[in-house]
């Protein structure tokens, strides 16, 4: 399965400890910007509302064919992204979304919030 299978999202609505009444931009936002620069061409990167983790910090879903599909939270927004882009690689590179627990980037093996299972069946 090819990694152009392979879908980013980013809540671009996370607010991270931030205040409502602050008028600077959001830390979903600044996640979104930065990985616009650093995800493979072949990750297709998709901004999105809301990803209901409003207490987990900045959030991101993997998915992406008959893979699994993952979400992370707690991403620091103006953090390291070498972690989350060796995830993303990882997450890539299987066909069906599951990469070997001691081979995740630390960041992904402490803070996964859920896994949901693929809709169609991985026979196929």
């Amino acid at each position: 399965m090819a990694a152009e299978n392979v879908e980013l999202l980013v809540c671009k609505s996370c607010r991270a400890g931030q205040n409502d009444g602050e008028n600077v931009e959001r830390a979903g936002a600044v996640l979104m910007r930065r990985l616009r620069e650093r995800v493979p061409k072949s990750v297709h990167l998709t901004e999105v509302e809301c990803l209901s983790n409003c207490s987990q910090g900045c959030t991101i879903a993997l998915r992406g064919g008959a893979r699994w599909t993952y979400i992370y939270g707690r991403i620091p927004a103006n953090g390291d992204l070498d972690e989350i882009i060796d995830g993303v690689q990882k997450y890539a590179a299987t066909f069906d979304g599951i990469v070997p627990w001691r081979e995740r980037p630390e960041h992904f093996r402490k803070n996964c919030i859920a896994r949901i299972p693929p809709i169609k069946g991985l026979e196929e």
